[in-house]
C-alpha cells in the first residue's frame, strides 16, 4: 500500500468517520483510481472499525504543520 497526496485528495471528501467499506464505496462512486480502492482494501480492518480521518489510514499523511509557510519573509 502506497498513498500519495494526490492519491488521498480523492478522499478529501468522504463522509467521514466510516468504516473500510464504506470509504471503499465512496471511492469507487466517485471514479478514484484503482490505486485508492486498492490501497483502502488492502488496510486491515477489525470487524467494522470506523476511522475518524485519513490519517487514521495514512499515519504520515502531511499536516499544515509539515509546510514551511513563513508569510513573514514575503
Amino acid at each position: 500500500m502506497y498513498w500519495t497526496l494526490e492519491l488521498a485528495s480523492y478522499l478529501s471528501d468522504a463522509p467521514w468517520p466510516a468504516t473500510k467499506d464504506e470509504l471503499v464505496d465512496y471511492a469507487i462512486r466517485t471514479g478514484a483510481p484503482l490505486e485508492v480502492v486498492e490501497n483502502l482494501q488492502s488496510i486491515e480492518d477489525e470487524d467494522g472499525e470506523v476511522y475518524e480521518s485519513i490519517e487514521e489510514i495514512w499515519p504520515d499523511y502531511p499536516s499544515e504543520e509539515d509546510f514551511l509557510w513563513n508569510e513573514e519573509e514575503y
